[in-house]
């Protein structure tokens, strides 16, 4: 019997240690001490990656100007040709007859004028016959005029210097007027179109001055950058009403001839924002994809807040709406509390919270 109450009495001691260490623990857990910060406050640079075309500065068509037979291809696809550099003739020989006949007119036309002169010199004929014939002069040599222009026109040689594309037709070809012989393309600069949504327009024009160059880089197909910066140069006049976008177009120089009409790529474009709200990242939480941070309020209780992010940096979102800087945040620790807990917490300096990030802004 004596054993039996011994037995006992030690099992209840054992249980009532056991019950002291549990609430122990569990009151250590609940002091467990978080770490809060603030929204920082401070003038940054988004950069924002817009999908864009690539287009040479001058771009352009070569048509048949005259009907004809092609003679002669003198270039080949994808050659480097100077201004002025013969390209293509169609066959001549109907428009240099056409000038020969027109030619005969005018040394027609300047007899008949001269000797109609020493007439009316003699007052032999009326001035009105001298006027008439000095008019079908003036005809005559407009119509060897207009024949050497078709003349020319057989030959098809480059406006500037440029780069020819694929041909469309071949040697012997019967060509009509007007019909499309290749594509011509100045490479020396190049022109890069991007569209940007409208909310990101306005942004832009708030926070960029006028007389400020917008530098960009050109992130190409193989994902490597560009060597060159471009400069934004020019927006379009008009949104697209189906889109709600507006085309932007940046100037790149293309010096080694890299870049081609027709290639695409992502163009990378930094906006600065003035006093823009930032928080870490990872003081956010996501429910049905909406972002929400855990703000302790004046009684240290744990709120649950939505917040509206306006742009993404490394590590850091920029809050467009949702915080002031003078709440507090839960910096870590979010998944060991709940909505409405009470907590225990040491206060970092939003500074201090963001320089332990990876990341360096400006």
């Amino acid at each position: 019997m004596k054993n039996r109450i011994f037995m006992l009495l030690s099992l209840c001691g054992s249980l009532w240690i056991t019950s002291c260490t549990s609430h122990s623990e569990e009151h250590t857990e609940r002091e467990t001490t978080f770490l809060v910060t603030s929204p920082l406050t401070m003038d940054t640079l988004i950069t924002k990656e817009y999908v864009s075309q690539v287009h040479s500065i001058q771009h352009i068509e070569l048509r048949a100007q005259e009907r004809g037979y092609l003679q002669k291809i003198y270039v080949d696809e994808g050659q480097l040709v100077k201004k002025g550099q013969l390209m293509f003739k169609i066959m001549p020989k109907l428009y240099e007859a056409e000038q020969q006949s027109a030619q005969a007119e005018v040394d027609f036309a300047e007899i008949e004028y001269q000797n109609t002169k020493t007439l009316a010199d003699r007052n032999i004929v009326a001035p009105n016959e001298l006027a008439m014939a000095k008019a079908k002069l003036a005809k005559a040599k407009a119509e060897l005029s207009l024949a050497e222009v078709h003349l020319q026109f057989t030959e098809i040689r480059a406006p500037f210097d440029g780069i020819i594309g694929r041909f469309r037709v071949r040697e012997g070809s019967l060509l009509d007027e007007g019909e499309l012989l290749s594509e011509f393309s100045d490479n020396s600069k190049m022109w890069v179109y991007y569209n940007v949504p409208e909310a990101e327009y306005l942004e832009y024009k708030q926070e960029v001055k006028t007389d400020e160059d917008v530098i960009v880089k050109l992130l190409m197909a193989n994902n490597k950058y560009f060597s060159y910066s471009g400069v934004v140069e020019t927006i379009e006049a008009d949104f697209n009403n189906e889109t709600g976008n507006i085309a932007f177009r940046a100037t790149f120089p293309n010096p080694d001839g890299l870049l081609r009409h027709g290639e695409t790529g992502n163009i990378e474009m930094s906006i600065p924002l003035q006093e823009a709200l930032l928080i870490p990242q990872k003081t956010t939480f996501e429910v049905l994809d909406k972002k929400y941070v855990f703000v302790v309020d004046e009684e240290n209780k744990i709120r649950s807040r939505e917040v509206t992010i306006a742009a993404e940096i490394p590590h850091i979102y920029v809050i467009a709406a949702g915080l002031e800087k003078t709440d507090k945040i839960l910096l870590d620790g979010l998944r060991l509390v709940r909505e409405n807990d009470e907590i225990h917490y040491d206060f970092v300096q939003p500074h201090t919270a963001l320089s332990q990030l990876d990341l360096y802004a400006e």
